[in-house]
């Protein structure tokens, strides 16, 4: 296996040319499906209006929305003029927005009309209430010195906006010379994209990923799925995290494989969209696995397609893996660990893993990628067996954080290599075992717990759905452990009953003093748990 020298775009033209009739992407909720020879039109089309309008190689673009079909076709049409795309978290409200575009300098914001409730139309004019008085693409605002135009993924007449067809018309001006000669003069080590951190802490970085980054991550992904054209990958993700546009769109597109795209999670649609597009691959993070085999009416779809896909984004529950791997029939499902700054993925497991190695490790380093576990105090490198923090070093790492020149030394060090701030084990055979974030570490009377290891264990409860614990400050032993748990529907549990579980099974230091119950965990919009936020409700309920 060799690295590919690959744009973005020139992946698209190579399936193209080789898979022309095979499906690229469908939208089952729209009836929309493209082939490979079709997708490569549109986005040679969209490349131009990009191009039309005016901006430049290695200008910033930030796009807004859900897994619309407009940003699929804008990742790859950025791929092949150049243009930077900066992606915007579904989630994100006014201060969040206003602090994006202006740390990342953008010129443009692509945008849905709205997500889940929030008018995204509303959001922009409260960042930006010049737009009411302004001309389309002569936005100026002193806030966002940058910022001049915002294309709207509609027909809605806005003031100071373009609608899609307005942006689109920008192509016609743009013959196919000037568009080769812009794609020709992109190289793969060029940034394509600008990936902001998901802000489960503190401000959000822009994560700097060059072509070479992502198109090689995807491909040697897909690789470990023993992925082909003849393969449909459901992707309920967001595009907006490198879940779904590496792990996802890309990790199919370098395969020939179809996209199966669902536009925002809800278990019925996934499993909807499995069943009647015939999906042998479906990605999610845990939670998503969950909700699919917890739905009342999950036995009515047929999933017998399925073959593989990827759980990621957070450990996986040993016993939820089971239930992935025997009721959905996902027999050949990988579980991947990695972070944006790593383009995402550092290890993978592959789809011939022993099955516990695949339920009780995150596998080994991909190809091209170096490992190293140490002591995070002295920077030396500790034996098997003994937990450490993950390092990695290899084509797949960032450029770097974006005007970000501190965060960026503190991250990377100048040999190369790129501190994860994740507590890690290695094994004798060199499978990789994630026990939890270094800040996440509960000291509690000098004894170490990593609660990955507590909840692993509480998920073997019969009436726990899911469960979360952190570290509460303590006057006596500095920190206690605090468990929060979704019980399964209809069963009821109390904390004393949970604690009895635990007597004599695990040390009587790992049983969480505190437990409270709850329907649902603070989320990133990439389904990441948010800690810090169940840190501070932690805080909050055991010092009343």
């Amino acid at each position: 296996m060799m690295l590919l020298h690959k744009t973005v775009g020139g992946i698209v033209r190579e399936q193209a040319q080789l898979h022309p009739t095979q499906e690229a992407y469908v939208y089952p909720e729209h009836e929309v499906r493209k082939t490979y020879q079709e997708f490569d039109e549109e986005t040679d089309e969209l490349a131009k209006a990009f191009i039309g309008m005016g901006i430049a190689k290695g200008e910033h673009v930030a796009i807004w929305s859900d897994n619309k079909r407009e940003w699929l076709l804008s990742q790859f049409a950025t791929g092949k003029m150049g243009a930077v795309l900066v992606t915007v978290n579904t989630n994100y409200q006014a201060t969040e927005l206003e602090y994006l575009l202006g740390q990342s300098d953008s010129t443009t914001l692509i945008l849905d009309e709205s997500f889940k409730g929030t008018s995204y139309i509303e959001v922009i004019r409260k960042v930006c209430p010049e737009l009411l008085t302004s001309e389309k693409g002569g936005i100026s605002t002193d806030k966002l010195p940058h910022f001049k135009r915002i294309i709207l993924m509609s027909e809605r007449e806005e003031q100071g906006m373009y609608k899609w067809s307005e942006f689109m018309s920008h192509a016609d001006g743009v013959t196919d010379v000037e568009l080769e000669e812009r794609f020709q003069s992109l190289e793969p080590d060029d940034v394509i994209n600008i990936q902001y951190t998901s802000g489960t802490t503190g401000f959000p970085k822009g994560v700097m990923l060059t072509h070479n980054n992502v198109v090689n991550n995807g491909k040697i992904i897909g690789d470990y799925m023993k992925l082909t054209e003849q393969d449909r990958v459901c992707i309920p993700v967001p595009f907006f995290h490198c879940f779904g546009c590496v792990l996802g769109t890309l990790a199919a597109v370098t395969h020939g494989s179809a996209m199966v795209i669902v536009e925002q999670f809800e278990p019925v649609r996934v499993l909807q969209a499995v069943q009647d597009e015939k999906c042998t691959a479906l990605h999610g993070v845990p939670t998503m696995f969950i909700a699919e085999l917890n739905h009342p009416d999950f036995k009515k779809f047929d999933t017998s397609t399925l073959r593989t896909g990827i759980m990621a984004g957070s450990t996986c529950p040993i016993e939820v893996m089971k239930r992935v791997i025997e009721d959905l029939g996902i027999e050949e499902i990988t579980i991947c660990y990695g972070q944006t700054e790593s383009s995402p993925v550092i290890t993978q497991t592959r789809t011939n893993d022993p099955i516990e190695k695949r339920v009780s490790t995150v596998g080994k380093p991909h190809p091209y990628v170096e490992v190293k576990i140490i002591n995070p105090k002295t920077g030396e490198d500790v034996p098997v067996g003994i937990p450490g923090e993950l390092c990695t070093r290899g084509y797949h790492v960032m450029k770097g954080y974006y005007n970000n020149e501190v965060a960026t030394r503190a991250a990377i060090d100048q040999e190369g290599w790129l501190r994860t701030g994740d507590i890690a084990v290695m094994d004798k055979e060199g499978y990789i075992d994630i026990t939890g974030r270094i800040k996440d570490m509960v000291i509690r009377g000098g004894e170490n717990i990593y609660p990955k290891e507590v909840e692993e264990f509480l998920y073997t409860h019969s009436g726990i759905s899911d469960v979360q614990v952190v570290g509460v400050p303590d006057p006596k032993y500095g920190e206690e452990l605090m468990a929060w748990i979704i019980p399964k529907d209809g069963v009821e549990l109390d904390a004393k009953a949970v604690r009895e579980f635990c007597k004599g099974s695990i040390s009587y230091y790992k049983i969480p003093r505190y437990i409270e119950f709850i329907d649902a965990y603070p989320m990133t919009a990439s389904g990441k748990i948010q800690k810090f936020k169940l840190r501070e409700m932690s805080i909050e309920k055991s010092h009343k």
